[in-house]
């Protein structure tokens, strides 16, 4: 199964430090090795955006150049334009990156697993998938 990691995961676990892991990190770990796990360009940038340190930029973006990026072409940008109009119609706002990878979610068959509760109020009007939580 492909499944689109989301910003907000990835932070949990490559940009964070704490002395306990979150739930996320442990559930991730585990997906790493049971799902193909694919990229997004804009993931990639939020991912790598603000790294003060020159080493900790290229330590990361060798790490993260491990997984694929999916090809996005125009229709999965008007395609997240339309989810995009379709939430706010119904009163849930949203960034233009969420609505794009919920679009690259369905146009590539691909779950989304993500912290963001956003994402959850998107799901009641698009097709989308989320993975669910697999760690107790």
């Amino acid at each position: 199964m492909r499944l689109i990691v989301d910003t907000s995961i990835w932070s949990l676990v490559l940009r964070r430090r704490s002395a306990t892991m979150p739930k996320e990190a442990e559930q991730l770990k585990s997906i790493l090795t049971n799902y193909n796990i694919i990229m997004l360009g804009s993931i990639r940038q939020e991912l790598l955006s603000g790294i003060k340190s020159t080493k900790q930029f290229e330590k990361l973006r060798s790490y993260l150049r491990s997984f694929p990026d999916l090809s996005i072409d125009s229709k999965v940008y008007e395609l997240a334009a339309e989810y995009y109009n379709i939430c706010r119609s119904k009163g849930v706002q949203g960034s233009n990156t969420d609505f794009l990878i919920c679009a690259a979610s369905v146009v590539s068959d691909s779950c989304i697993f993500t912290s963001d509760k956003d994402f959850k109020k998107y799901s009641k009007y698009l097709p989308i998938k989320l993975l669910t939580n697999t760690v107790s």
